[in-house]
């Protein structure tokens, strides 16, 4: 919708035109009847000059009178030519590369984007902004189709991995500077723990007694005719046993040559092997990740883990001290700070947004002009020219103004020369 504003200026001016031109009719109409010849010569060339420009100015946007004159109504006829010409202007003027990547560099945008994250108020309103696109992303993902094709995807990407390789390739990893040896120390360590626990002495004197009273009750019953308690030998069979395998766990700690380490060596050596060329077994380990993937209890504890993440997500991001929201506010900060400090960081930035904008001007420009080109073709005629129109038009009318006194006063001087004594 143009400005009112705007068109009742053109009004006004279009008004002050056609009145000047009327008055210059009239004023021709008394000099001819009177005989004042000097204003009639005036009269005569104003109204000729007010009629020529009025024609050019309408020309533009429309027919006169209505009349199909050729090379009249200029804009609408002419509207894909200068839709072309406008898009391209703008795209070769305006968007070329070059200037672009010029006027980049010449923001510094890697110093202004410093000083604007360092400011504590700009922080959190770029954090708030944030946090507002993250709501909105969670209630979208809470659409329960939008969930079921998340769920789907991940089940569909987390099938089609190749579990063997990854998990060969991880153990790999892990044996190229001993890390499975650190790995096994930490083992050793938990299970050393785990067997002074008094509950561990206590449960495995009790499996040795229930076991000795199932295959052995003569012996327990005769144990007990001599006065020996079969739970307190169970307890120091325990103990021994227990004793007997911190021995154990202690030798191989200490001992970077043990035969256990180097069994376990082995045996890893041997699954990274298998993981890569035995294919019944890289194809056992992909049925038991489908068979896991296809496990009900699996996609119940993905769903039951999103709905909990969402629902923290939700509380805090509507408690006015939200704790995303300050992390998020910390985090720009601390950026903004790293810019200010570190000129490397701040020249990288800059060099990595510069490439950014070389490879992607040309398309963007190309499709802007398209943009713009296929949007004034698509404007209705009568909406291009009134646009056009209210934009400009206050000021062709002051062309016909001055058409009109203009054309008046060559009039007076055409009719003084013609005059002059010879």
């Amino acid at each position: 919708m143009a400005d009112p504003d705007k068109i009742s200026s053109l009004a006004r001016m279009k008004a002050l035109a056609t009145a000047v031109l009327v008055a210059v009719a009239v004023l021709l109409v008394l000099a001819r009847s009177q005989g004042w010849n000097w204003i009639g010569a005036f009269a005569e060339a104003a109204l000729i000059g007010a009629l020529a420009d009025w024609f050019a100015v309408v020309a533009l946007f429309r027919h006169p009178l209505g009349l199909p004159i050729p090379h009249t109504a200029i804009l609408p006829r002419s509207k894909a030519r200068l839709a072309d010409n406008l898009a391209a202007f703008i795209r070769d003027r305006f968007l070329d590369t070059g200037s672009l990547v010029a006027r980049l560099r010449a923001a510094a945008p890697a110093d202004r984007l410093a000083a604007w994250l360092r400011q504590p108020a700009n922080a959190d309103l770029l954090a708030g902004r944030l946090v507002v696109v993250f709501a909105e992303s969670v209630d979208f993902m809470d659409d329960p189709r939008v969930r079921r094709l998340f769920l789907h995807a991940l089940r569909r990407r987390a099938g089609s991995l190749d579990m063997a390789d990854g998990i060969g390739r991880l153990l790999d990893a892990m044996t190229e500077h001993g890390r499975h040896q650190a790995l096994l120390d930490e083992g050793l360590q938990r299970l050393y723990a785990w067997l002074d626990e008094p509950g561990v002495r206590q449960g495995f004197a009790g499996m040795i007694v229930d076991v000795a009273g199932r295959e052995y009750p003569k012996v327990v019953a005769t144990l007990g005719l001599v006065g020996i308690n079969p739970v307190e030998l169970g307890e120091r069979v325990s103990a021994g046993i227990i004793a007997g395998v911190h021995g154990l766990l202690q030798e191989i700690a200490q001992d970077p040559a043990h035969p256990r380490r180097q069994a376990f060596d082995a045996l890893v050596a041997d699954y990274i092997g298998r993981l890569a060329e035995d294919a019944g077994f890289r194809a056992r380990v992909d049925q038991a990740k489908r068979d896991f993937l296809a496990h009900p209890a699996v996609g119940i504890y993905l769903r039951e883990l999103w709905e909990d993440l969402r629902a923290w997500m939700s509380r805090d991001m509507q408690r006015p001290d939200s704790r995303l929201r300050r992390q998020l506010a910390s985090a720009a900060m601390a950026l903004g700070a790293s810019l200010s400090e570190n000129t490397a960081l701040r020249e990288s930035f800059n060099e990595h947004l510069e490439r950014t904008v070389e490879s992607l001007a040309p398309e963007l420009r190309d499709s802007l002009a398209g943009h713009i080109a296929a949007t004034v073709k698509a404007w209705n005629d009568e909406d291009l020219v009134r646009e056009i129109e209210v934009s400009v038009g206050r000021d062709l009318q002051f062309i016909r103004l001055n058409g009109t006194f203009v054309g008046g006063l060559i009039g007076v001087g055409l009719y003084a020369l013609n005059h002059l004594p010879v």
